[in-house]
């Protein structure tokens, strides 16, 4: 973890994220504690994970579960999820409107996320207001924040050399691409260790 807080302090600076909510903050707050990214899990996690992903990718579909899977067999991991509109213009709007009701009702968050991840195919307008409709939510008027917190993550995918969805941040790992639940579970496994034993 410590390559990736170097790369993150050398590259993003005050400067280039001077408009964005993560402007004052420190990378690991930026990666691990921003209050306008979404995460789910333990609230004093031993281990927090970081999930690049986006609403229109097939492979973050097939992988987004196991990552739930992995916090309800591991009650000390939490997720950070990092939208990133990799996909298009459905998948700006999808990412806004999530982030929008992470940030006006967070308690609606997790049901929104489950259900655009469970769509088959890409989303658009009629799909994203049916997901908010689902979960018993009024339709969505989307914030600047979201937009800014979108270009955010953006920005901070360019600086770790991310180039597609999904990718994940495990410990002192960025694994890309979507791997198979026995290999995330031993990285976990083996990234809990290191913190138990004091070397992460």
């Amino acid at each position: 973890m410590k390559t990736l807080m170097l790369i993150l302090m050398m590259v993003v600076s005050p400067l280039s994220l001077a408009q964005s909510p993560a402007a004052e903050q420190t990378p690991e707050q930026i990666l691990f504690k921003d209050p306008a990214t979404p995460r789910f899990g333990a609230k004093d996690a031993r281990l927090t994970l970081v999930s690049f992903t986006d609403y229109n990718c097939p492979y973050c579909k097939q992988f987004d579960p196991m990552l739930e899977r992995l916090v309800k067999e591991n009650p000390d991991v939490a997720v950070v999820i990092k939208l990133l509109p990799f996909r298009g213009a459905s998948s700006i709007s999808a990412g806004r409107a999530a982030l929008t009701v992470w940030e006006q009702q967070p308690d609606k968050f997790m049901a929104l996320h489950q259900r655009m991840m469970a769509k088959k195919g890409p989303q658009d307008e009629e799909s994203i207001d049916a997901a908010i409709a689902k979960v018993g939510l009024e339709p969505v008027k989307v914030t600047p924040e979201s937009y800014l917190q979108l270009k955010t993550n953006v920005e901070i995918a360019e600086v770790l050399g991310i180039q597609g969805t999904p990718a994940t941040i495990i410990g002192d790992q960025l694994v890309a691409g979507a791997i198979s639940w026995d290999d995330l579970n031993t990285l976990v496994k083996a990234q809990l260790a290191k913190v138990k034993n004091g070397k992460s």
